[in-house]
């Protein structure tokens, strides 16, 4: 990761005694193994303190799920895999402890990631999208795309907008929105489409480095997502998908008990089934 230049994703675990990954899953099932794959990236803290930029004692011990876009990834990968899917699908997750050390990553530290775009680090707490973009930019250049999802539970602000109900839904392609919320409607892990657009995007302009990595309160979820649009490629259908309200539950559910609830596994499952295999 060094030598590719991920220093978005190393700079958030370099404040931990454990080792940032990125691991990648292949299922190769198409009839043609070597056709263009679908990739879903998931965010994979898997324990967020927030850093430097330290989160309130109350309420900490919740982010060991902070894992649950890789979770579901994960998931997925195992679902395509054991039911044989025809269709060829990457999974790649971003893993890292976001850990206050004397090592740590600072606010107000200038990193450059793997797209060579550079970020102002406003504050470590706003993490995710650092891991993710490396992690979108080495999937794209390795096995080039024409979809990517990524599954995040990346800001608290998008439990204020949609509650435990819904997942946010952003994307660049109105068809692959349209396809991932008729998955959502029939798994029971239901999406709610949220806006893009530029003047969103400009709240993430840095005036030392190309971007920063937080903005404004309002709209903080929009403004997130429009940092990870940044680093999609020319081409690329691409939908982040905000599940901050959907990976951990206080009562049971339609697919879950009390607890973990691996949101977005049947979502994606369904998604690729109805329009990657054949």
């Amino acid at each position: 990761m060094q030598k590719l230049g991920m220093n978005a994703l190393l700079g958030v675990g370099r404040g931990s005694e454990q080792r940032p990954y990125l691991m990648a899953m292949r299922w190769r099932g198409g009839a043609d193994r070597d056709a263009t794959p679908a990739v879903l990236i998931g965010k994979g803290i898997t324990f967020d303190t927030g850093g430097i930029s330290i989160k309130p004692a109350q309420g900490m011990e919740a982010m060991k799920w902070d894992m649950g876009g890789a979770a579901a990834v994960a998931g997925a990968m195992r679902a395509l895999a054991g039911r044989k899917a025809n269709a060829n699908v990457v999974g790649v997750v971003a893993l890292a402890e976001n850990m206050p050390d004397g090592r740590a990553q600072r606010p107000g530290d200038v990193v450059t990631s793997m797209s060579g775009q550079t970020i102002e680090v406003i504050n470590t707490d706003a993490e995710g999208r650092l891991v993710l973009c490396d992690a979108m930019t080495w999937a794209q250049r390795r096995y080039q795309p024409q979809v990517m999802v990524d599954l995040a539970t990346l800001t608290g602000a998008m439990i204020i907008s949609l509650g435990h109900e819904y997942g946010g839904m952003f994307s660049n392609d109105d068809g692959l929105a349209a396809k991932l919320a008729a998955a959502g409607n029939v798994t029971g892990d239901r999406l709610w489409r949220m806006p893009l657009g530029e003047a969103y995007d400009k709240l993430m302009d840095s005036q030392i480095a190309d971007m920063k990595n937080s903005s404004v309160r309002e709209g903080g979820s929009i403004s997130a997502a429009c940092f990870l649009q940044r680093f999609v490629e020319q081409g690329v259908k691409w939908a982040h998908l905000d599940i901050a309200g959907m990976v951990w539950a206080e009562k049971p559910g339609h697919l879950f008990d009390k607890g973990a609830t691996g949101y977005g596994v049947a979502l994606l499952d369904r998604y690729i089934a109805e329009n990657h295999e054949r």
